[in-house]
């Protein structure tokens, strides 16, 4: 019985403020209503309003984690074409090969198990040891490489990592051959995707004794990273950069850049300089916190790179010798997988991995904190990350993902993962169509140039009657011209 009052009087309460605050919604002008934040937050967006908040209290750019939400590679606008009769599926019985070569021209070529690499973030500047330790674990498990970033060499990376592919970076801590000679690949890193080629700096208050010693930093010591990599200003500067680490070391040595219109250009650079590998980090790769101008405004989307990058290489005949990485935004087995028919011969993921490796102990944070404080280095809660079922949640996502990568194969009647081309994809989107190549799903394989001609007819006939309502309107203009173009009596 009490209950039952108390309920009715929860009830009443709730009705009558619900009532009053709708009423009042509704009888108040904008300039005093509340509700004027629903249109004004749908303006702006959500996230804008608040980066809006932080940038009018903090006086600086802000910090934005895992990089731009905006969405610029139509992944889900590409279909596979799976077969039935004309090309028969794979039969169950038969395995799907995964494993990829890396430098095929260096000394020692790196051979991975699988198309996936966990992507570069560094220790430090981005992430806490017990994560990088966890996600080199990982690595191993499943037979593929892990990336330092942009960092000096952690000597637990090293050690729990089989695979460990350097970034030769801009801030100077991986360029020196006891660091270097040491790595199973080098990668220069000259931009990435949520950044491109700008400077970045971490604060002596965020540094603490195991991030000094690895960077080699006084105390009190700032970390730099600079727009240009120090002693690279010329083409020739990195051409012979490229041939003095293959020289000293024999692994793949590759390019790290950040997608660009430019893209054309920087190659043409990377293929005279021999390159084992080019990483193209997409417009929407993610970083462990970054201007959000920077992440959302800056780049090319990763897919248009791809297709571009792997055109070029084509052209240039280069495309057995110089291995293509693809990274930035790719998040499911299906968009690694088409950037693989595209033309890269793997994937880095680096959100995925992290979202993968906090699975279940995201627990920990939530509500009060986000997960992230489990792994990034000035986290709140980094000693609570336990390292060895981070790595196998991380492993178990691998597997996971790989294996729907073979189903696809299956379907498509391939027996490896590399020989899934463009082909194999179709598309829904004209406009997409013409600009990679893939063919429109719209029509048949021999109807594809008689609907873009036909296609062009049609624009044709609505840009006639536009043409003759500009040639009505421009004598107007003309004379309005000549108008503003007289001297003017006061």
């Amino acid at each position: 019985m009490l209950l039952r009052l108390i309920e009715n009087f929860i009830r009443s309460a709730v009705n009558e403020t619900v009532d009053k605050a709708i009423t009042r919604a509704i009888r108040d002008q904008y300039t005093e209503n509340l509700f004027e934040m629903v249109p004004a937050t749908n303006k702006v967006g959500v996230t804008n309003l608040l980066e809006i908040a932080m940038r009018a209290n903090q006086g600086t750019p802000v910090s934005r984690p895992l990089g731009s939400p905006i969405h610029l590679s139509p992944w889900e606008k590409i279909l596979f074409n799976p077969v039935h009769l004309f090309r028969f599926p794979t039969p169950e019985n038969v395995g799907i090969r995964t494993s990829i070569t890396i430098g095929h021209r260096a000394k020692k070529p790196m051979t991975v198990s699988i198309p996936i690499m966990i992507a570069a973030m560094s220790f430090g500047g981005a992430l806490s040891k017990s994560t990088k330790i966890a996600l080199a674990k990982a690595a191993t498990a499943v037979g593929t490489a892990t990336n330092t970033g942009e960092a000096g060499l952690l000597e637990e990376e090293r050690d729990a990592a089989s695979l460990l592919i350097g970034q030769y970076n801009r801030g100077g801590w991986m360029n020196t051959p006891d660091k270097y000679k040491r790595l199973d690949a080098i990668e220069i890193q000259l931009g990435q995707g949520a950044q491109g080629s700008t400077p970045q700096r971490t604060t002596a208050k965020n540094i603490g004794e195991d991030f000094r010693e690895v960077f080699g930093l006084r105390e009190g010591e700032d970390a730099l990273i600079h727009s240009r990599l120090p002693g690279v200003n010329t083409k020739e500067d990195f051409i012979q950069l490229v041939k003095r680490l293959r020289e000293e070391t024999g692994v793949p040595i590759g390019l790290k850049i950040a997608a660009t219109h430019h893209l054309e250009k920087e190659l043409q650079i990377a293929v005279e300089a021999e390159v084992d590998f080019v990483t193209l980090d997409g417009a929407e790769g993610g970083t462990h916190g970054g201007a959000p101008t920077l992440q959302d405004d800056v780049g090319l989307p990763t897919l248009f790179a791809i297709t571009r990058a792997a055109e070029f290489f084509a052209r240039k005949g280069v495309i057995r010798d110089i291995n293509l990485l693809a990274t930035g935004g790719l998040v499911t087995p299906g968009q690694m997988l088409k950037a693989i028919a595209l033309g890269a011969d793997g994937v880095y993921i680096g959100t995925a991995a992290i979202m993968a490796l906090v699975s279940e102990q995201m627990v920990k944070t939530v509500p009060f904190e986000p997960p992230t404080s489990l792994v990034v280095y000035t986290g709140k809660m980094t000693d609570q990350l336990n390292i060895e079922q981070a790595a196998k949640n991380l492993a178990r996502y691998l597997n996971a993902c790989v294996q729907e990568m073979e189903l696809v194969a299956i379907t498509l009647g391939k027996t490896s993962l590399t020989d899934i081309t463009k082909s194999d994809l179709s598309t829904i989107d004209p406009f997409l169509s013409k600009a990679t190549g893939i063919q429109l799903g719209y029509v048949s394989p021999e109807n594809q140039n008689r609907f873009f001609e036909e296609t062009k007819s049609l624009f044709r006939t609505f840009e006639a009657p536009i043409k003759e309502e500009e040639n009505e309107v421009r004598p107007f203009l003309s004379e309005s011209n000549k108008e503003q173009d007289r001297p003017h009596l006061h």
